[in-house]
């Protein structure tokens, strides 16, 4: 006698269980990445206004080579998912060596390029006579820790495939306590100054690296997976991540095009943008902690030759996705009186802010929508229609955005396009969605 499905509201709280204990702990670690910034900001801010021009001119740069590679952790994560699912722990480890070896590998060559092109990098993002040095010696110390950062990033995704979100957590916290008296040590106690910073960053991510090593390292060990650099499997790895590198790459271009066009809009408007954009990038950890969890639970339902699983918690996680955009709009709305002040006291600013915000809070649903299903897709292994469907999606925001102030549109129509954009990555997302093809089961895709 067969056994009887499950009643639905079983299958619901069983999905809830998984997705709250997978993404509760991701958004605590990714809302820790940016605190490092905002420590290394307010210990250098105290050496004087060129030195923290220098350090933000660096950071920048910084967080522009590392959110590239962010694929290594995007791919290797659905990938050992489906190992996991399938029930083959040491080849699920395995893979993710391969990962740890292609971001070392990157890792080296992005410290080759850096080093010596610094000064030219510096001076491309403008930096002033003053601030300049205080950004090259910035930048080439904390180049160091590129291959550290790349290997946290693809460590953090085997983990993430092993269903683990909480050890990311812990690295995270440990990490960022770490940095901060590393550098109120060497910036002052030491007296490097500038350099001090850089340093304290590099040997906090030498550390959360080694961390999680030893994590991975006694894991591959436990289960009898090889440690050794594989040829084959490292260029695997690297031809998952070609597909979302161009996805990630579209991105960043929706997002300067976006600050771009908010600057020839005039001073006012592109304050009143770069706020929006910080609050913005705030309700997109919370969504992104969802998509992380979608990538592992997906990942391991279709290792484990369960399609209709995966298609039941695909189901389930757009009704988060929703849920979420709801809760995270109406915050947006009812909160602004507390934290607009916050940002800015100039009643111009606060006054071209506030439509645009509004327009913000009315396209969270959507974006909540947005990042459930690409994490389903990532975890599916999707990654040639992520990125032809956020190439089309750039091609169809670009000429809109270029279009706000030639027709004399000012940020709350650019904050419009940026509401289109998200609803081409809904509707593009959702009809793959529906179309099944996703679902490819097996160890691997």
């Amino acid at each position: 006698m067969s056994q009887a499905p499950a009643p639905p509201g079983s299958a619901h709280r069983r999905h809830d269980h998984e997705i709250i204990a997978l993404a509760v702990p991701a958004f605590g670690a990714l809302v820790a990445e940016p605190l490092f910034l905002m420590v290394d900001s307010a210990i250098v801010g105290h050496l004087g206004t060129p030195q923290l021009a220098g350090l933000g001119i660096a950071a920048a740069l910084l967080a522009t080579a590392v959110s590239v590679f962010v694929f290594l952790a995007y791919a290797t994560t659905a990938a050992v998912a489906r190992r996991v699912g399938a029930g083959d722990l040491p080849a699920a480890i395995r893979q993710g060596m391969d990962g740890i070896w292609l971001a070392l590998i990157l890792g080296i060559a992005v410290i080759a390029v850096t080093l010596p092109t610094a000064p030219w990098l510096v001076d491309v993002f403008g930096a002033s006579d003053t601030a300049a040095p205080y950004a090259i010696t910035y930048l080439r110390i904390s180049s160091l820790g590129i291959p550290a950062m790349l290997i946290v990033l693809a460590a953090t995704g085997v983990l993430r495939g092993l269903q683990d979100t909480r050890t990311p957590l812990y690295v995270a916290i440990a990490g960022f306590a770490a940095n901060a008296v590393l550098n109120v040590g060497l910036v002052y106690g030491a007296d490097l100054g500038i350099a001090g910073s850089a340093w304290g960053t590099v040997i906090a991510q030498c550390g959360m690296a080694a961390a999680y090593l030893f994590v991975v390292v006694r894991g591959a060990r436990r289960h009898g997976a090889s440690l050794r650099p594989d040829a084959a499997g490292i260029r695997a790895s690297a031809q998952a991540g070609v597909p979302l590198l161009v996805r990630t790459l579209s991105l960043r271009a929706i997002l300067m095009i976006a600050t771009a066009v908010a600057a020839r809009l005039g001073d006012v408007d592109v304050a009143a943008h770069q706020i929006i954009l910080s609050l913005w990038s705030l309700t997109a950890f919370a969504l992104d902690a969802i998509a992380i969890a979608g990538q592992a639970i997906i990942g391991r339902y279709l290792g484990a030759d369960d399609a209709d699983g995966a298609r039941q918690v695909c189901r389930r996680m757009v009704q988060w996705g929703i849920a979420s955009g709801v809760v995270l709009g109406a915050l947006i709305v009812l909160a602004r009186p507390l934290f607009i002040p916050l940002f800015t006291a100039d009643p111009t600013v606060q006054d071209t802010l506030l439509p645009a915000l509004l327009v913000v809070a009315l396209s969270q649903p959507i974006a909540g929508v947005v990042f459930v299903l690409d994490g389903v897709l990532m975890g599916a292994g999707d990654g040639p229609y992520l990125a032809g469907a956020m190439v089309l999606t750039l091609a169809v925001f670009a000429p809109v955005a270029l279009l706000v102030p030639v027709l004399g549109g000012g940020l709350t129509a650019l904050w419009w396009a940026m509401t289109l954009m998200m609803a081409v990555r809904m509707l593009t997302l959702w009809w793959r969605a529906r179309s099944g093809r996703w679902v490819v089961t097996g160890a691997t895709r």
